[in-house]
């Protein structure tokens, strides 16, 4: 079993909190002409859009070419990986019948900050939906999500805050992890005199301990 991240959110649904340990996904193909694989350019990146193969998910995105790493700084614009270092742009080199064949690296990225913080206020958003749905009074939620490569385990507190964990979807219970989680977050942040409710939480001890728990719950597991 293995813990891709673990995610806490106040009680407004922002991100007080986060470590990821996601696996480097990475797959290097060679092509040749013409490539059976749709990319498109989305938020300066070269992604996948359709085509999956031989571990080449959608989403996926282009990472280098021939070995040519992805990633220029254009003068004036901040840094972008819609063309290699050497400046040439990706999607003309993938439409160019004279540049095959192509060893092309893929792989997923991790999300930028920015990127967490909007994807988990959503689920703040989708877990309140999920209460009213439901045909029960007093739902408690959205436990487990399932998904072919991953699980999402949520536990909310008392008080409203969200602790929640993302592992491998081989993982079946991770309830026990969760109450730990909860003792660290009450005993390493809300006891400490310096920490303000809902204010991201900067405590190295309580990162520590959390270090030392996901590595006993894999070891467990296994």
């Amino acid at each position: 079993m293995k813990i891709y991240g673990v995610y806490i959110i106040n009680r407004a649904g922002g991100l007080i909190f986060s470590r990821d340990a996601s696996p480097k996904i990475e797959v290097e193909k060679t092509f040749s002409y013409p490539i059976d694989i749709k990319f498109k350019s989305y938020d300066e990146k070269i992604v996948v859009a359709f085509g999956q193969r031989d571990g080449i998910k959608v989403g996926h995105v282009v990472l280098s070419i021939n070995g040519v790493d992805t990633g220029f700084q254009d003068e004036g614009r901040s840094y972008n990986m819609t063309k290699l270092k050497d400046g040439r742009e990706i999607l003309k080199i993938l439409d160019d019948e004279s540049s095959y064949p192509l060893s092309i690296k893929f792989g997923r990225l991790r999300m930028t900050a920015n990127e967490k913080i909007m994807l988990l206020s959503m689920f703040h958003s989708i877990f309140a939906m999920s209460v009213q749905l439901s045909p029960v009074p007093r739902s408690s939620g959205i436990e487990v999500l399932e998904a072919d490569t991953f699980k999402l385990h949520c536990f909310q507190t008392l008080t409203g805050i969200k602790l929640i964990v993302i592992t491998d979807p081989r993982c079946s219970d991770m309830n026990i992890f969760l109450k730990k989680l909860y003792e660290l977050y009450a005993d390493y942040a809300l006891k400490n005199p310096f920490y303000q409710n809902d204010m991201p939480i900067k405590c190295p001890l309580f990162e520590e301990k959390l270090t030392q728990a996901i590595d006993t719950s894999e070891r467990i597991s296994n």
